[in-house]
């Protein structure tokens, strides 16, 4: 459980660092905008699977321009998911979760591996986020793992 803490905090850091360099990037790319969304998204679409509710409300693919908006639902995800996982005990993350992906199609997994998911899906995309900073002539921001570990 120490672990999966350790591993969301950094999630939550890392989300972060990525929306001021997007915000100190003044980008106006709506396909990088529309990955950033879809991350914070994905994040809340998981919680609602691990929290026992539907997701097909949640869209994954849809733009946006509005960062304030993106860095409320990224808070939004990191407080809920700290209320979820403080509730949790170590015995419940290989409980097994039953839900619907998002064309109704029924899954069950564990909690530890969506949890999982969640970090290592965040993760992908913020170096495809990184990449698209770069490309575009913005400054990339760390969001390494050992980063967050040595502060």
């Amino acid at each position: 459980m120490k672990t999966i803490k350790r591993m969301m905090d950094h999630m939550y850091w890392a989300d972060g660092r990525i929306l001021d360099a997007l915000e100190a990037s003044k980008t106006k790319d709506k396909d990088l905008l529309k990955l950033v969304r879809h991350v914070a998204v994905a994040e809340r679409v998981w919680l609602s699977r691990l929290q026992g509710k539907g997701s097909a409300q949640f869209s994954l693919w849809e733009e946006t321009d509005d960062l304030t908006a993106l860095r409320t639902m990224f808070e939004d995800n990191a407080d809920q998911y700290r209320v979820y996982i403080e509730g949790l005990e170590e015995s419940e993350l290989d409980e097994m979760v039953d839900y619907a992906n998002q064309s109704g199609v029924p899954f069950r997994t564990s909690a530890r591996d969506i949890l999982s998911q969640v970090l290592l899906h965040g993760q992908y995309h913020r170096g495809q986020i990184n990449r698209a900073l770069r490309s575009g002539s913005a400054e990339p921001v760390q969001v390494d793992y050992i980063t967050f570990a040595r502060m």
